[in-house]
């Protein structure tokens, strides 16, 4: 279970009713599972956390769980019916496993219109299906969901002479669902703030205590604590605490290794609450006050940072964020002497991907890379206010790139930022945690040997 209040009943009921009026036009239904405890060593399993799109419709926290969403009378006068499938009260089974909600819960709790035990889904889901013409699920990703809606639509199919309709096509859910997603509701909104805020505390607390000698699993475990500490239910993602070369490896998540006097360290990390995730990195010198070399390449990636901010705009897109850092961070490798050809140069023949070699930004939400498409027709999204997004540019020198002066070798750096799109302009939701280098060196310190 997520930790803290969560938004109450009625932000999942309008997100449903949302969906319920495009559902309407196409005579359709959504049909959701809510994911299956998943094992981490023989007969022992990983805490269970939902489907992303499933919780962001029900707020259900519960394995197993299967949803059927339909719109109500063609007028659209009648709410959404939502029917669930849960498990059933066990009470030898949750003398082991915990309290489960049941069907009787589901309704009262959850808002579902019916709800069922989950030995009933085969019996049910055909007539529940009957004279719907699309059924739009996660095609492909749950396997044993597939088989019962295959099932569901056989059955339809052999009683079609009794009168019954069997959907016609399939559609894939995430289409759906993730052009709701992409522009948060002021539920989502609220709790994607309190992710970052919680975030952004455990970043703070990192940097108070990093210094050489400390080793890059404490940090991950000081990071973690305070998110916990502050009701969230952990991490979005595998917290990255790279110090050293370490941090040239874009997705380092060892996290095994002792920070050392003169390095720079680069921690990638967030926390969930409601199941939105925060999504910060910064990057900070172990011993308090970066070298001159190090402090040339920070003051590059920080420009960029600063230009894709800028281009968070109304009207604008991810590809001119992107661009906007390529240019600054070209023009930055040409002048520290990293590459011997012009910005141009650099920007023309790509070769800046020796040093840069991830995208610059990503939606985020209910995941930290999160739902809705880039692009529309072949062409890049435009931003319109309540899309939040990451900046994120980097430069990475690893240590044994030897045609770089020595002072720049083993160095990794990368500033990202949680951005939303408003109409008076962009907003930094992850503002609290310093990147100037002034501020950085003030929390961090200056004694650190």
């Amino acid at each position: 279970m997520s930790a803290g209040p969560r938004p109450c009943v009625e932000a999942y009921a309008e997100r449903r009713a949302r969906l319920a009026t495009k559902l309407r036009a196409e005579s359709a239904g959504l049909l959701l599972f809510g994911g299956e405890l998943q094992t981490r060593a023989n007969d022992t399993e990983f805490r269970f956390r939902p489907d992303s799109d499933f919780h962001y419709l029900t707020g259900l926290e519960e394995p197993g769980a299967v949803m059927l969403l339909r719109p109500g009378r063609d007028d659209g006068a009648s709410p959404p019916r939502l029917t669930l499938f849960v498990r059933p009260h066990d009470r030898d089974a949750e003398i082991w496993s915990g309290r489960r909600v049941g069907p009787e819960g589901a309704r009262e709790r959850y808002g579902a219109t019916e709800a069922y035990a989950l030995d009933e889904l085969d019996e049910r889901l055909p007539g529940l299906l009957d004279g719907c013409e699309t059924v739009y699920l996660p095609v492909g990703r749950w396997p044993q969901l597939d088989a019962t809606l295959a099932r569901a639509v056989t059955s339809l199919r052999r009683r079609n002479r009794e009168g019954t309709t069997p959907p016609l096509r399939y559609g894939e859910a995430a289409d759906l669902i993730g052009e709701d997603r992409i522009i948060k509701d002021a539920a989502g909104l609220d709790s994607l703030r309190r992710a970052i805020d919680i975030s952004a505390a455990g970043h703070l607390a990192a940097m108070r205590q990093g210094r050489p000698g400390v080793w890059e699993y404490q940090l991950e475990a000081l990071l973690e604590y305070e998110f916990r500490r502050r009701g969230s239910s952990g991490p979005g993602y595998g917290s990255i605490v790279g110090s050293g070369d370490n941090a040239t490896i874009l997705h380092y998540v060892d996290n095994r290794d002792q920070l050392r006097a003169g390095e720079v360290i680069l921690i990638d990390a967030g926390a969930e609450w409601d199941y939105f995730s925060g999504d910060i990195t910064r990057s900070w010198p172990v011993s308090g006050r970066f070298t001159p070399e190090q402090r040339a390449v920070y003051e590059v990636v920080l420009a960029a940072n600063l230009a894709g901010i800028e281009r968070a705009v109304v009207g604008g897109n991810i590809e001119l964020i992107h661009e906007a850092c390529l240019e600054v961070l070209c023009e930055g490798i040409a002048q520290l002497g990293l590459i011997d050809a012009s910005a141009e140069e650099i920007r023309a023949k790509d070769l800046y991907k020796r040093f840069y070699m991830h995208r610059t930004s990503h939606w985020l939400g209910v995941d930290v890379h999160d739902a809705g498409r880039y692009t529309i027709g072949g062409t890049p999204r435009p931003f319109t206010p309540g899309q939040v997004l990451t900046v994120e540019p980097g430069l990475y020198i690893a240590a044994d790139t030897e045609d770089v002066p020595e002072g720049f070798r083993g160095l990794g750096i990368r500033i990202e930022d949680d951005v939303l799109i408003r109409p008076e302009g962009p907003e930094v939701l992850t503002a609290a945690v310093p990147k100037a280098i002034g501020a950085l060196e003030e929390i961090i310190g200056t004694e650190r040997g």
